[in-house]
């Protein structure tokens, strides 16, 4: 079956190929009566522009590439929410790659988006290969990277220092009365990493011991994984009295697992997440958690994007640090042996 092209909704609507483009293009442009005949003809005959096509005629593309590391992950879901509320309703069209963790990937999926035109690449993470980033520079198009802070921004740079909320979240269980604290996480990519590096920080600061549960083999993160993980210390006799999981599906299955093996929350150990998802407010027991603004990056990153291509202005390499906020509910509760009276 042949496809349907712009001379067969020309034929049908009875007027020249041009004008259907002119009519698909700038509907406002031309008469009601004529628009309605083309657009009865594009419907009748299931017709679909060609974009590319329509592409190489224009120097605007309307389409803006994103790479994400994962489309599992909850968390990305707000973010790319705000960049589809933002971008669409300006008239452009979201382009959205999975680099899955993979900085090679990563790179092809610039090269793919670069290929395609895109006016814009919005980036979640800040580690790149380096041609990926000699191709980012050399664009010549609006970059944002995202989630985290680089200390050599492409162009503009949203996000927060995930080592510091890890030391945030790590001090506030030392805060609380707690010493033998364990870090727990599935797969140490850039963003857990830094977390990490916190943790080991505030750990080493309060002149403690580093307690690690690691995945031996990369995971992603989620609920089955944080019972697994705490299910695995539990039966090797090695349970903390605290524990930071380096996102709250895990900490969520962490909890899980300790009510099946009747250790009470916050009575017998203390957890505490990272994002603040949705349910860490409502969970039984509530999970502490360090919030991230990760509808805030998604929106401020479209807006920003908007505002450079609306502008001859030459953008310079920019930083904007949205920061964390600590979440204390009730699955950290103070150690009650060091309370004085």
């Amino acid at each position: 079956m042949r496809r349907i092209t712009l001379d067969d909704v020309a034929n049908l609507a009875g007027v020249s190929p041009i004008t259907v483009s002119r009519v698909l293009r700038k509907p406002d442009a031309v008469s009601p009566g004529l628009r309605l005949r083309v657009d009865a003809a594009v419907k009748e005959l299931g017709y679909v522009p060609n974009i590319a096509a329509s592409r190489l005629a224009s120097s605007r593309t309307h389409a803006i590439g994103v790479i994400v590391p994962t489309l599992y992950n909850v968390i990305f879901a707000e973010y790319l929410f705000a960049l589809h509320e933002v971008l669409v309703a300006a008239g452009f069209q979201v382009i959205v790659v999975n680099s899955r963790y993979s900085e090679i990937e990563e790179e092809n999926a610039i090269k793919a988006l670069l290929g395609q035109r895109v006016e814009a690449i919005i980036i979640a993470g800040t580690h790149h290969t380096p041609l990926s980033r000699q191709l980012l520079a050399q664009a010549r198009l609006p970059v944002v990277e995202t989630f985290e802070l680089s200390p050599n921004p492409i162009d503009l740079n949203i996000g927060m220092s995930q080592e510091h909320a890890g030391q945030t979240a790590t001090q506030h269980l030392i805060e609380r009365g707690f010493r033998r604290i364990a870090f727990l996480t599935g797969n140490l990519d850039h963003r857990a990493q830094s977390r990490f590096d916190g943790y080991r920080l505030a750990m080493q600061e309060a002149e403690l011991p580093n307690l690690e549960i690691i995945a031996e083999r990369p995971r992603h993160s989620s609920v089955v994984l944080g019972s697994d993980l705490f299910a695995m210390t539990h039966e090797r006799g090695d349970v903390p009295e605290a524990i930071f999981c380096t996102d709250d599906n895990l900490a969520l299955g962490a909890m899980q697992e300790c009510r099946k093996r009747g250790i009470r929350v916050p009575d017998d150990i203390s957890i505490i997440g990272f994002h603040d998802l949705e349910f860490a407010a409502c969970a039984a027991p509530s999970l502490s958690s360090i919030a991230t603004r990760r509808f805030e990056t998604g929106k401020l990153a479209a807006e920003r994007v908007l505002a450079a291509l609306n502008s001859s202005v030459v953008s310079r390499a920019e930083q904007i640090d949205l920061g964390f906020a600590l979440i204390p509910r009730e699955s950290t509760a103070i150690r009650s042996y060091f309370v004085h009276t």
